[in-house]
Order: structure tokens, then C-alpha cells, then sequence
């Protein structure tokens, strides 16, 4: 990958906001060329809450963004351009610093880079399996849903979905539910 990468240090929650700022202000002074990418690494969480899984966008570095140069960057160059990059970052509103050995920011290398993007496309969850605890037989209550309440017992788990079919007894009868794994749990 082209470019230098370095880490910026913003303040926490205004991740977006620096980013936003340093795109316009980039846009304004033409630094197209010298400024290649500006990222704040995100990832999908998905979260249980009162028995709802709800799935938001998480910032997971609070605090830092990452940004990609043409050139590398060093506070005391007496390169013009150099100058520019640097003044216009350190300028931004809610920008702290770099991230680096006391003035100077230090670059990141390319595996960090690469181990970093790959979590903000989400590759990193795709790659771990969640952790089921449920084998078929398991006695199980359903905790969410229109079955909440019912005892069951799992018929049938489908890692790859992360959904179990769970045998609930409905008006005297054995009747197969499909369920996700946070629906229910074990008795």
C-alpha cells in the first residue's frame, strides 16, 4: 500500500468530527495529492439488550484516527509540503497530536495497517465462530420472542446461522421452533 500511514490522537468521541474537518479542509487547500485517506476504524457489535439483539457501528480505537500520507511526515523538515501536511493536522479542532516518539509521528507498518483494516471490514468477526454452549438434548427456556416462557428442549444447532431448532410443547404437542441463540437459554 502506497503512502505513509500514522495515527492521529483526537479527542474521544470526536473521531468523525476530526475526520469530517480535515476532509474539508484538504478539499479547500488542494492537498489531495500530499493527503491520501483519513480512516476511523469502526467494526459491527451486536449487542443483547432486554432480549433484542441490536447490531450499531463501534469506533474501536476511542480517541484515534488513522491517516494515510504521500510522504513521510517529520515536524522539523524544512520540505514546504512537509510543513503544510503537518500544520494542517495539528490545526484540526479536537486534534491532540500524533502518535510517535515525542514530536516526531511514526509511521505505522504495513502489517498493522493490513491487521487493522481487516477488522474495520469486518473480516476479523467472520472469522471466529461464536462459542455455542448448547448440544442437542439440552433442556432450554425461551427468553425472547412469542414463545418466551416455554421450555424446550434443542432439537438441532446451526453454527452457521447461529439459530437452533428447539422442541416446544404447544397445546399437548411436540412442535419444532427456530430460534436464535439468544433467544433462549439453558435450565
Amino acid at each position: 500500500m502506497p503512502g505513509y500511514w500514522y495515527v492521529i490522537h483526537t479527542y474521544s468521541g470526536h473521531e468523525k468530527k476530526v475526520k469530517d474537518n480535515l476532509e474539508q479542509r484538504i478539499k479547500i487547500m488542494g492537498m489531495n495529492q500530499e493527503i491520501l485517506q483519513i480512516l476511523v476504524p469502526t467494526q459491527e457489535v451486536a449487542e443483547i439488550k432486554n432480549g433484542k439483539k441490536k447490531v450499531y457501528v463501534k469506533t474501536f480505537f476511542p480517541g484515534y484516527i488513522l491517516i494515510q500520507t504521500a510522504m513521510e511526515l517529520h515536524p522539523e523538515s524544512p520540505n514546504e509540503i512537509d510543513q503544510k501536511i503537518w500544520h494542517t493536522i495539528k490545526n484540526i479542532p479536537g486534534v491532540m497530536g500524533f502518535v510517535g516518539s515525542g514530536t516526531t509521528p511514526t509511521p505505522l507498518n504495513e502489517e498493522e495497517v493490513q491487521n487493522i483494516l481487516r477488522v474495520s471490514k469486518g473480516e476479523e468477526q467472520k472469522k471466529t465462530a461464536p462459542v455455542v454452549t448448547f448440544v442437542v438434548g439440552d433442556k432450554v427456556k425461551v427468553i425472547d420472542g412469542h414463545f418466551t416462557g416455554f421450555p424446550g428442549e434443542v432439537n438441532k444447532i446451526d453454527q452457521e446461522k447461529e439459530k437452533l431448532t428447539v422442541m416446544i410443547s404447544i397445546f399437548g404437542r411436540s412442535t419444532p421452533v427456530e430460534l436464535e441463540f439468544f433467544q433462549v437459554e439453558k435450565i
